[in-house]
């Protein structure tokens, strides 16, 4: 895997979001590859709650500046970028003040989902691609974690499917246990529709709840790893239905099962 290119997308990236589950197991596996060889990059939103002072963040000038339409709307993206102490890795944070200057994550003082989460989503996703594009870095993996990244695959396999930079990329997510009570934005789909995706391709997410989430990244994945240790029977029983590679639940050791499992996943297109 040595000098193989890795991009990890992930909603929560420890140590600048509260740990999680997600939160830990992307740094985890981010900094096994790095410290193995592999060339990565990984990109998480710009929440309001991370300190950009202590975590040293910085615009990047050159990648920001330019504007994504997010449902006939101009949303300016801005690029910053932090080095993980004593790792010597980068993290790219994708920000815009309308969607991720407030100090929360995914949910308000109540405890209820902020109601632009969808946009959220789809600036998100967005936002890694265009930026990948300019920084022009082809990876040969792209590792999905959380929920807030799942709309990822899609885009990636319907919007940018004529995108050269990424035709030999292989698309993975890992599954967890992240769920959200509710739904989102029932307008999700019509917002996507604007992007001039196949109604077809998203049906899966007529209903934006936390599994049909999961799903529409799974149907868009060339592979699936449990990142958690258990999950409900429908999200076990649609990745059997899938019949792509899975990497089962790794309760201690990542690094090797990990490399291996991204190894034989791009020898498929040697």
């Amino acid at each position: 895997m040595k000098d193989k290119r890795i991009l990890y997308v992930s909603s929560e990236v420890t140590p600048y979001v509260p740990e999680t589950e997600t939160a830990s197991t992307a740094f985890r596996i981010a900094k096994d590859a790095h410290s193995s060889g592999v060339q990565t990059r990984i990109f998480m939103p710009r929440f309001g709650v991370i300190n950009e002072r202590r975590h040293q963040l910085h615009e990047v000038i050159r990648l920001s500046g330019m504007n994504l339409i997010i449902n006939d709307m101009d949303m300016p993206l801005i690029i910053k970028v932090a080095s993980i102490p004593k790792e010597r890795m980068q993290v790219y944070f994708i920000d815009n003040e309308e969607y991720f200057k407030r100090k929360a994550v995914f949910t308000d003082e109540d405890d209820k989902l902020f109601t632009d989460n969808d946009e959220r989503m789809i600036f998100f996703a967005k936002g890694v691609i265009e930026t990948v594009k300019k920084l022009n870095w082809a990876p040969d993996i792209i590792h999905i974690h959380g929920w807030m990244a799942s709309l990822l695959p899609l885009y990636l396999k319907e919007y940018y499917k004529e995108e050269a930079l990424f035709s030999e990329s292989k698309i993975i997510t890992s599954v967890y246990n992240d769920s959200f009570k509710g739904s989102l934005n029932k307008d999700l789909t019509n917002k996507i529709k604007f992007d001039k995706i196949d109604d077809a391709k998203f049906k899966t997410i007529t209903t934006p709840n936390h599994t049909n989430i999961l799903k529409s990244a799974i149907e868009n994945s060339d592979a699936i790893i449990c990142g958690s240790e258990t999950y409900s029977d429908d999200i076990s029983s649609f990745i059997e239905n899938q019949g792509i590679p899975v990497l089962e639940f790794q309760e201690d050791d990542l690094k090797e099962p990990y490399l291996n499992f991204y190894a034989e996943l791009i020898s498929e297109n040697n």
